[in-house]
């Protein structure tokens, strides 16, 4: 097996337009399945709330309240869990099959190790909640989803982590095909545990987080034996000596992990205060904005597959020690996913009322609300724009593991540029929701510009 990766790690022959075409079309293969894969997470979530709809109102506000618990702590997981790429991927372009093994067992590792303190934040949800002012019956509701969803942690950082080390061997379908299998699946359990249906006890919403969990780990355990048993993953042998902690990678695995998880956090912290602005504003501003968000986070999938895959063409090149490489695979990266991005932010341009009547009906009443929606859409196309190359970019730099600056780039982007941008604009000159989503698209384009500054800063020290 180590022949067959020496060979994928060889320079490609050819003039430097066959080089950057063969990027193109390598980028493309990789990202498309991952793309699809985490269109299947969305899919799997928007299961879970429409399920949950069927309870009332305030179940499906109670699940929200929960959601944003859960993905605090998740998140930071999900940072750790992204070095495993960069890690197995520059292993594969330098052909050590045995670094490769060990990428993936230190993130099985810190996977298991990180999901014991991260349940305490959902398994304390209602205190949580009640310390941030929420409504008693409300909390109590979200804590009995949360107590079904805690224990699904452990089971959906190791999926990450398969994922993340398949992809970095150039094959991220098998991870897609079970999270196709797994759609299905979870709606199916999701319903007959909220209505105890076929025998099973009706649990309402600890049944929808319990769902959740088993699919989780039936998830986990399908990659695990996919990586085990079937070829080429299984020529690496991945779980030989999984028992064996490798503390020099696995802190190496955090050095790089820890700033993405923390960027991630900014970021989710940005979106939490917008929802807060938006209330400020109006009833009408927090719909219209939470439907641009929703739409915001279907094209996010757009980019954030091309950056997955920009941090294992990165991080191929890397391992290889080809500089020119490296650079060609995060420039082709940037192009594909602006391109992409840009023509997906016309189309909806011009559905945007369409969008708006989708969610709110036609009635004269939503006419204020969906003239609002219509309006952030557009104001979002440049942000859409901002956000895929920041996404894109910092997925090139993670291949190179440079993830401390990428965080420093957060804190400026979002904090000292877009908050208080968009704050000045909503309030102090009167833009209200258009103002915030303006100030959001100007601090992304900060960041988005500082990354690739940063990339290119770095690939030229590395041509030399």
């Amino acid at each position: 097996m180590l022949d067959t990766v020496q060979h994928h790690s060889q320079p490609q022959a050819g003039v430097p337009q066959n080089h950057l075409a063969q990027e193109f079309v390598e980028t493309l293969r990789l990202a498309v399945p991952l793309m699809l894969t985490q269109l299947g997470q969305i899919a799997m979530i928007t299961t879970d709330l429409a399920m949950i709809g069927h309870l009332g109102e305030n179940a499906v506000a109670a699940a929200a309240l929960a959601h944003t618990v859960y993905f605090v702590s998740f998140t930071f997981g999900l940072g750790l869990m992204s070095a495993v790429s960069p890690l197995a991927a520059q292993a594969f372009g330098a052909g050590d099959v045995r670094r490769i093994r060990r990428s993936l067992r230190v993130g099985l590792w810190v996977a298991l190790l990180i999901s014991l303190p991260m349940m305490a934040s959902p398994l304390y949800g209602e205190q949580i909640l009640l310390a941030l002012g929420q409504a008693p019956q409300s909390a109590a509701l979200a804590q009995r989803y949360l107590n079904g969803l805690a224990w699904g942690i452990a089971p959906a950082l190791g999926f990450i982590a398969l994922r993340s080390m398949m992809s970095a061997v150039n094959r991220p379908q098998a991870p897609l095909w079970i999270t196709i299998a797994a759609i299905p699946v979870n709606a199916a359990l999701v319903y007959c545990l909220i209505h105890g249906l076929f025998g099973l006890p009706e649990l309402g919403l600890f049944g929808a987080g319990l769902a959740t969990t088993l699919v989780n780990l039936g998830t986990f355990i399908a990659a695990l034996a996919i990586a085990g048993l079937r070829r080429p993953f299984a020529d690496y042998h991945p779980l030989a000596h999984l028992w064996r902690i490798d503390w020099p990678l696995m802190r190496q695995l955090i050095v790089i992990g820890a700033p993405i998880s923390f960027s991630l956090l900014l970021e989710y912290g940005l979106f939490s205060s917008a929802a807060l602005l938006m209330g400020l504003i109006s009833t009408a501003a927090i719909a219209a904005h939470q439907i641009a968000l929703q739409v915001t986070a279907v094209l996010f999938m757009v980019p954030l597959g091309i950056g997955m895959a920009a941090t294992v063409r990165v991080g191929h090149a890397f391992g290889r020690n080809e500089p020119l490489a490296v650079k060609r695979a995060g420039f082709v990266a940037a192009v594909l996913g602006t391109v992409l991005v840009s023509a997906l932010t016309v189309a909806i341009i011009i559905g945007r009322y369409q969008v708006g009547r989708l969610f709110f009906g036609n009635s004269e009443a939503s006419a204020p609300t969906i003239e609002l929606t219509a309006t952030l859409l557009v104001v979002g196309a440049t942000f859409f724009i901002a956000d895929g190359l920041q996404t894109i970019m910092g997925g090139a730099l993670r291949g190179i593991n440079d993830t401390r600056m990428t965080l420093v780039f957060a804190a400026i982007g979002y904090w000292c540029i877009a908050f208080p941008v968009g704050w000045v604009l909503a309030f102090n000159a009167g833009l209200g929701a258009i103002g915030v989503w303006v100030g959001f698209s100007v601090g992304t384009f900060v960041y988005a510009g500082l990354l690739i500054l940063r990339f290119r800063m770095l690939t030229r020290r590395l041509v030399g």
